[in-house]
């Protein structure tokens, strides 16, 4: 209702600005003397001023100057204004030219002028009265005072939008940018007052609360600079994503998010070659296992961006199952799409599967991963991870699948685990299938990946909401990190690669420890490592490593034509004898205990250690 009353109260006006703006003109035009030829003109006007105010109000409701949030008004409003006075005067001069009257031509010029001064006058004093308004009612409450790194397009905008939106009681406050020529030049009414090497400094000065990074256009590795200056500062951390995340180029308040723990890393997006990744999922029949997992999900969405003839999911917990599920139906209309349920440790079901569905292409990502648990539950890694593995890849020899891509892990190097021996057990017997099929068997390897079901970040966030304590395990534990975007599209472009029995390994950059990895995590939330959040060394758990390794001494390593993926040597494994020692070792599985597994798979896996 008090939209509707606000726009009859401005229409109200603009029919007597209108007419004022013709008299005006005329009084300027006569220089103010009202002698007989201004009351002749007067009274030309007055016989057309309604059929002129109606022509000229629907001109201003085409141009929406009824529709607009005035107290929100910029050039894009000031431009209706002028275009909306330009047209409306047009059409004026059009009806005294078919009425064949006239007036002076210099009324018209001077009539559009007055129209823009007074129409616009009115709006603009409305944004004017309402910041003024907001201003003097904020000043009152205890507002966030926000400094803007970038003062370049991206940071004015911000500005803009902070100033807009009243609610968030946040008031712009200082400029950050590291060009030169911008130091001590005043922005937007925003002070440009030193580069990103002042935050700390300047953080102080103006008592920050808030931080927004506003440089959508920079390199990864200056915003993981940026960000690790600003982290020593107790101001919050908000950051307006890259300029491929912005798809539509508009910068607005909800662009704006939280400092992710990935801002921290500094890598630059992954390229990855669309056309050779298209050429072999493309139109063709794609199976994922363990489609409802955190890799196995992600592989679903970028293979369904590629437009395979059919996906295939399979996978044993059906909540996140359906999740993906919805997922893809709700993005992908036109993706035809076979959702399964069931366990690759089922031989039958996978065999009838592959068989039903002919893929052309399999990605194996359905294992058991959580380290503490497999130490305690050896026989169920063995069972789910190894012969799992064996069922899919013997029914993709059965079934003439032209790729087998097996997602490996960092834990399969020298493995102090049980988890990462059974992940280095697969590596081998894909790697000694491949040699008696025609399928191409490969193996991608790589470590960590951020945000991950059960992953360490996920702990950290909760335990903070928790009040604490964030537990690490030990003070020097590092680990690899990549996103899981990042993992999987590598992970695509490898099979993409793949000519059978590789193992490729990902360009991981470099490690992180993980105890700064927890005050990183602490510091992003908005609290203060140790003094709010305590942390608490509790640790290594059994099978854990300080550190991972990508490469076993063995292996040789070679570059590949991705800058972010590299290849180890083939080794020449015989399958018949391996095939042997698997029937050994699934015997132990279901006859003896688990100590004995454990040597049994040392016999298998010679680097596999039990001690950390």
């Amino acid at each position: 209702m008090i939209k509707y009353k606000n726009r009859i109260m401005l229409l109200i006006a603009d029919v007597f600005l209108i007419n004022i703006s013709i008299i005006l003109a005329l009084f300027v035009r006569f220089e103010g003397h009202l002698d007989g030829q201004f009351i002749q003109y007067v009274q030309v006007y007055r016989e057309n001023f309604i059929l002129i105010t109606l022509v000229k109000i629907l001109i201003f409701y085409y141009f929406k100057l009824y529709s607009s949030i005035w107290k929100y008004a910029s050039v894009e409003e000031l431009n209706k204004i002028v275009s909306a006075a330009i047209a409306g005067n047009a059409l004026m001069v059009l009806i005294f030219v078919l009425k064949q009257e006239s007036m002076p031509r210099s009324i018209y010029i001077l009539a559009i002028l007055f129209d823009m001064a007074l129409i616009g006058g009115v709006r603009f004093s409305l944004r004017s009265i309402g910041s003024l308004y907001h201003g003097v009612s904020r000043k009152s409450k205890n507002q966030k005072r926000v400094m803007v790194v970038g003062a370049g397009d991206a940071g004015v905008m911000v500005i803009k939008e902070y100033r807009n939106h009243y609610g968030l009681n946040s008031i712009p406050v200082v400029f950050i940018d590291d060009n030169k020529s911008k130091q001590g030049l005043v922005i937007g009414g925003i002070h440009v007052a030193g580069t990103r090497k002042d935050i700390p400094r300047i953080v102080e000065k103006y008592s920050i609360d808030e931080i927004v990074i506003a440089i959508p256009s920079a390199s990864k590795k200056d915003i993981a600079e940026i960000v690790g200056i600003s982290k020593k500062t107790k101001a919050k951390l908000k950051i307006l994503p890259g300029i491929y995340e912005l798809i539509d180029g508009v910068v607005s308040i909800n662009s704006i998010r939280e400092v992710q723990i990935e801002d921290l890393l500094g890598r630059e997006e992954i390229v990855t070659n669309i056309d050779e990744i298209s050429k072999y999922i493309k139109d063709k029949v794609v199976l994922v296992t363990g489609g409802g997992g955190s890799i196995g999900s992600e592989l679903c969405r970028q293979i369904a961006i590629n437009k395979p003839k059919r996906l295939v999911i399979i996978d044993i917990y059906e909540n996140t199952t359906y999740n993906i599920q919805n997922e893809l139906i709700r993005k992908h209309k036109n993706l035809d799409l076979k959702v399964y349920i069931g366990s690759v440790r089922d031989k039958r079901t996978i065999e009838e599967l592959i068989t039903k569905e002919k893929p052309n292409v399999i990605f194996h990502a359905a294992a058991h991963k959580h380290v503490p648990l497999m130490e305690d539950s050896p026989k169920e890694a063995i069972k789910n991870n190894v012969f799992g593995t064996y069922n899919v890849a013997q029914a993709a020899i059965n079934n003439d699948v032209e790729k087998f891509v097996f997602i490996s892990t960092d834990k399969a190097v020298n493995p102090t685990n049980v988890m990462g021996a059974s992940k280095r057990l697969c590596e081998m017997m894909i790697q000694a299938m491949d040699s008696i099929s025609e399928t191409d068997f490969v193996a991608v390897r790589f470590g960590n990946v951020l945000g991950s079901n059960g992953s360490v970040i996920p702990l950290f966030k909760k335990q903070i909401a928790e009040g604490g304590p964030v537990t690490v395990t030990h003070e020097e534990v590092i680990r690899y990190f990549m996103t899981i975007p990042e993992a999987v599209s590598l992970v695509i472009q490898a099979g993409a690669m793949a000519n059978g029995g590789e193992i490729f390994i990902l360009d991981m950059g470099k490690p992180v420890k993980i105890l700064d990895l927890a005050e990183d995590v602490i510091r992003l939330s908005g609290f203060e490592p140790y003094t709010e959040i305590p942390i608490k060394i509790v640790g290594l758990r059994p099978g854990e490593k300080l550190f991972e390794e990508l490469l076993m001494d063995e292996e040789g390593i070679t570059a590949t034509k991705h800058d972010k993926i590299f290849v180890a040597l083939p080794s020449s494994i015989e399958f018949e004898k391996l095939k042997q020692k698997l029937d050994e070792l699934y015997c132990t599985t279901t006859e003896k205990n688990n100590d004995d597994l454990k040597a049994h798979l040392k016999l298998l896996v010679p680097t596999y250690k039990t001690d950390n």
